[in-house]
């Protein structure tokens, strides 16, 4: 669960949180989800995200982000994340795929 502020820079036009933002704070928790369930060296990147949009983000309100794992595997991972306002309105519902990375292998 994390918040972040609709700040007059994240808006496409006054007043509206862009969605590509809510897209950036959605993409950034499901990564960090997969970071926190890595093995030792391994890295993640995200391979696919689908964005659903319900209702428009308001510039100087809060959105709050709760992030579900849908599938924790070896080498994937997919995250759910229900983008909301303060009042519990669903802005947005995104799902997305991490790659889990081996670990870097280092020169002899």
């Amino acid at each position: 669960l994390a918040v972040c502020a609709g700040t007059r820079a994240l808006c496409t036009q006054p007043g509206t949180l862009h969605g590509g933002a809510i897209m950036a704070f959605a993409d950034t928790l499901g990564a960090y989800g997969t970071a926190l369930n890595l093995p030792e060296g391994a890295g993640t990147t995200t391979i696919e995200s689908k964005t659903n949009f319900f209702a428009r983000g308001i510039e100087g309100e809060k959105v709050i982000g709760e992030c579900t794992p849908l599938h924790l595997r070896r080498r994937t991972m997919v995250w759910q994340t229900r983008v909301t306002r303060a009042d519990g309105t669903l802005l947005a519902q995104i799902t997305q795929t991490q790659i889990v990375l081996p670990p870097a292998k280092r020169p002899r």
